[in-house]
């Protein structure tokens, strides 16, 4: 059997059981990421010596009891795996080898997860792009489209098939926009859920999942949240306690024993209040009408599987896009302190330069984030269990050295495409892209859908419901 292609979860049963071995898992992922990746670019660090921690994992006398026996994944390169440099898509960062895994790389090493890579991404994780010094992360769909950013390289790994679950991070969308330009799943977790980055950008940013299944998008997150109940929550919309007598629980000292099942053939019915807006942005920022049409056709899946459902036809409010753009820009600023200025990207020294004098202005965004986590956000969403929006503005830009054109140039181009993630970051909701359909121009198209704080759930179900409804393709030459 060929396991490059599998789910983590059919990857992890086989292996528990003995239908093969976490070594053969591996090998094959190896040898698919060096037949695919050069084409791609996901990639800046192959870990080799995956094979050999592989081999330890078979000794592991709890291999029977691991959900995420001997599943390959990537890591977005600026979370600590040990033994590695952690280069956050920067020339100007240290060479030196992490000392210990981030505790999500340990949480997924507890799980049986084998880390086989670390993943490209733009410069400090600064933009919707998929540049750096280490190469040029290119779509899996069409190479000469961007994957998105700022966990390029983590997207493009899933949907280019050389691992079945990806680790990223997301301080504006850096893992909803990815995702949605590759055609993949990625959820970005409420405020601590899941343990943020060393640098996790004043509480903007969070730590998540990328993954082909619902399914196994919700094992992902709860090995990383330490929850084993989330790990059915795509089944029903809400967390689900394990069953009596399974596996024992990796993630806390308790007796709990528990252990993943197949997917069926779809989702469990349940009902919530679901809003769809087709075009939540404000005046002066443009949707494709494919994108909207997406959104739409998200709605009557959900009205159909049981949803009640309502059209939002409020934009966001016009003051909370400055408000985020600033955050994003005076974020930069601090995050190339310490760094040498004459080895970062002229793109980079540009958003920090433009950071730094906002800052200087007292025009950080601060009060407009205060506003909208305080009570604005909970205003415009109303009383909705779960809201469904566009989760690009339109298809991703052409692929190229983004990082050596100026700050003007980059900004443009990344608010005009990926306006409408950013929000949730500023007021730390929960929120998960789902792809659902193909574009005119052959990409996919996802949508976003997010939550109140807690509604990890909710996400999980309705997006194992949407991709019921409408599977996750693979892209050209890259079928499983």
């Amino acid at each position: 059997m060929v396991w490059a292609g599998k789910s983590a979860i059919e990857i992890a049963a086989a292996v528990r059981s003995g239908d093969v071995k976490a070594t053969t898992v591996v090998e094959e992922h190896l040898h698919v990421i060096a037949r695919r990746d050069p084409g791609i670019g996901a990639f800046r660090l192959v870990r080799e010596q995956a094979v050999d921690e592989a081999r330890a994992l078979q000794k592991r006398r709890d291999l029977a009891d691991l959900p995420l026996a001997g599943v390959p994944v990537a890591v977005k390169d600026n979370l600590e795996v040990a033994g590695e440099a952690t280069r956050g898509g920067s020339a100007a960062t240290s060479e030196a080898p992490a000392p210990h895994d981030h505790e999500t790389v340990a949480r997924l090493r507890a799980a049986g997860a084998l880390i086989v890579g670390l993943t490209n991404l733009p410069e400090l994780g600064l933009v919707a792009f998929g540049d750096s010094a280490y190469g040029i992360v290119r779509n899996p769909w069409n190479p000469e489209r961007t994957a998105g950013g700022s966990s390029s390289g983590s997207a493009a790994a899933v949907a280019a098939g050389m691992v079945p679950i990806a680790l990223g991070n997301d301080g504006m969308g850096s893992l909803r926009i990815p995702a949605a330009c590759c055609g993949v799943l990625a959820i970005k977790p409420g405020l601590g859920l899941v343990p943020p980055p060393a640098n996790d950008w004043d509480h903007l940013t969070e730590n998540g999942p990328i993954a082909r299944t619902a399914a196994d998008l919700a094992l992902a997150l709860s090995v990383l949240a330490a929850d084993p109940a989330l790990a059915e929550a795509w089944r029903a919309g809400r967390r689900v306690e394990p069953p009596p007598r399974m596996l024992r629980s990796v993630w806390a000292d308790d007796d709990e024993v528990w252990e993943p099942q197949p997917p069926p053939d779809s989702p469990e019915p349940f009902d919530l209040r679901v809003a769809y807006a087709p075009q939540p942005l404000p005046p002066g920022l443009r949707v494709d009408a494919e994108f909207k049409a997406a959104v739409r056709g998200a709605a009557e899946t959900l009205r159909v599987s049981g949803h009640t459902v309502v059209e939002h036809e409020r934009s966001l409010p016009a003051w909370l896009g400055p408000s985020t753009i600033a955050t994003w820009l005076v974020r930069a600023a601090e995050a190339v302190e310490g760094l040498d200025r004459q080895r970062l990207e002229r793109r980079t020294k540009g958003l920090a330069r433009t950071g730094r004098v906002l800052a200087a202005l007292k025009l950080d965004g601060v009060r407009g984030r205060e506003r909208w986590s305080g009570y604005g956000a909970d205003q415009w969403f109303g009383r909705a269990d779960a809201l469904v929006t566009p989760a690009l503005a339109g298809i991703p830009p052409k692929a190229g050295r983004w990082g050596e054109r100026g700050f003007l140039r980059n900004a443009l181009t990344n608010v005009a495409y990926a306006p409408a993630t950013g929000p949730w970051n500023m007021c730390g909701w929960p929120a998960v892209a789902v792809p659902l359909a193909t574009h005119s121009s052959g990409l996919p198209i996802a949508v976003q859908i997010v939550a109140p704080p807690g509604g990890e759930p909710h996400l999980l179900g309705l997006a194992a419901q949407l991709q019921a409804a409408h599977p996750t393709l693979s892209p050209p030459g890259f079928a499983r």
